[in-house]
């Protein structure tokens, strides 16, 4: 009898050790959702939406004329909710799914199908997939909202709004694809783009270029002067998107690590860097520092570090928002010799300054910093930097070419400039019916 009972002991041992080893072994192998790495990625996600609304607008919305005030805010507003239903029924499916396609992603994402809140995915396995995928769409929004700036003050509503929709869908999701899916193209060449400088800067800074040149110039540019309306807004404006760009960089680690610490780190600094360039360069060129500089150059720094956040150490920071800061001011100053009107810089600022960041990334890129990332031309890998510039060719004419095709095509659908009458009269009247400062008399 007690024989039997010591064997039931030993079994009921061996069973309890049995489930223990495989609970352990199974939480090994199996994704678990991690707390903090979702609550970071979800408070990253409502940054940059920030960034976007209010941040983006009322920086805009400070260096247009008082007639267009309320026209940009709305451009910038209304994309918030036009790119987010197109990137929940079809974007994220097409920016994402399909890792065995190269050039654009599949429908098997299409309206979220199969994207889960609560189970991970392979592109975050710490968070469930629909943290990511809002995430993502905060990206989205963004991008073509930065592009309002190069048209502003003269494009009809109507034209914005399908300009928008197409290229939020032939523009921004194959890029999207190319970059960060699995099955990506680039993402298969590792070139690197930790948060966004090929797929949302050189994207919509190049875009912009386009814009400017089928749209044409403002009436009376640059022969009259149009100075910003209310620098109190847009140095605002540039104050939110300084904070929002730490989710825009750091949430791109989609975990609360080390690597978020790092690319927080880097943004940071290179920011900083980035504003004393400007304000210097300006202050020594024009012999007067401005409060618009210093908003340009902070915005000039935070673009050229965004690609290389992940990758990067904070001296490498430093020097790639200095030169972004000031190679950004002489880009801006170049537009007058180059005849077009990007009236609120996106072309010197975004496009320059993406380039400028995502070929710093194939040289400072550092892989005792991220290992993920490997190592650029002064560590003694140049083929990093030799993959970036084909990123950034690919980016440029991709970008440039589909967007002025689509431009061409809205202008012949429905019209993208309003009468030199509208114009005249401002957007915010002749296209909303608004204005943003009317005050009654009693």
């Amino acid at each position: 009898m007690g024989s039997c009972r010591r064997f039931n002991r030993l079994l009921v041992a061996f069973v309890w050790l049995g489930i223990s080893c495989g609970t352990a072994f199974g939480a090994e192998t199996s994704p678990k959702i991690d707390s903090g790495d979702t609550a970071w990625v979800l408070a990253s996600s409502a940054l940059v939406l920030m960034m976007t609304v209010p941040g983006l607008a009322l920086f805009y919305g400070g260096m247009v004329r008082r007639k267009n005030v309320l026209s940009i805010l709305m451009q910038n507003f209304v994309l918030a909710g036009l790119v987010t239903v197109q990137w929940v029924l079809v974007g994220y499916s097409l920016a994402f799914s399909g890792d065995d396609s190269a050039l654009i992603g599949g429908l098997k994402w299409i309206g979220l199908h199969g994207v889960s809140f609560a189970a991970p995915s392979a592109y975050a396995p710490t968070v469930p997939h629909q943290a990511y995928m809002i995430f993502q769409c905060m990206f989205a929004i963004i991008t073509p909202a930065l592009i309002t700036g190069s048209f502003a003050e003269r494009i009809t509503f109507r034209g914005f709004l399908l300009f928008s929709l197409l290229w939020s869908t032939l523009i921004y999701d194959p890029l999207a694809h190319w970059v960060w899916s699995l099955g990506g193209w680039l993402h298969r060449l590792n070139a690197l783009d930790f948060a966004g400088g090929t797929v949302v800067h050189i994207s919509s800074g190049i875009s912009s270029l386009a814009a400017a040149l089928i749209i044409g110039r403002r009436n009376g540019y640059p022969q009259v002067p149009m100075p910003p309306h209310n620098l109190t807004l847009t140095l605002t404006g540039a104050g939110l998107l300084w904070v929002g760009w730490f989710g825009f960089n750091a949430g791109s680690a989609v975990a609360a690590n080390g690597l978020a610490v790092l690319a927080f780190v880097a943004t940071h600094v290179a920011t900083a860097a980035g504003l004393l360039a400007w304000v210097a360069m300006e202050w020594k060129i024009r012999k007067k520092p401005t409060t618009l500089g210093a908003a340009s150059g902070a915005i000039a720094g935070l673009v050229a570090i965004t690609p290389a956040s992940g990758y990067v150490d904070p001296l490498a920071a430093i020097v790639i928002g200095a030169v972004a800061g000031s190679l950004c001011f002489l880009a801006v100053n170049a537009k007058h010799y180059f005849g077009y009107d990007d009236a609120l810089d996106v072309v010197g600022v975004h496009g320059v300054g993406g380039i400028w960041g995502s070929l710093a990334t194939g040289l400072f890129a550092n892989h005792l910093v991220n290992p993920a990332g490997g190592d650029g031309l002064f560590y003694g890998n140049p083929s990093q930097l030799g993959v970036q510039l084909v990123a950034v060719v690919a980016a440029v004419t991709y970008a440039f070419v589909g967007s002025f095709l689509l431009l061409k095509l809205v202008d012949a659908w429905v019209g993208l400039r309003v009468s030199s009458e509208e114009e005249s009269l401002g957007l915010d009247l002749s296209e909303h019916n608004e204005s943003a400062y009317a005050l009654e008399v009693i």
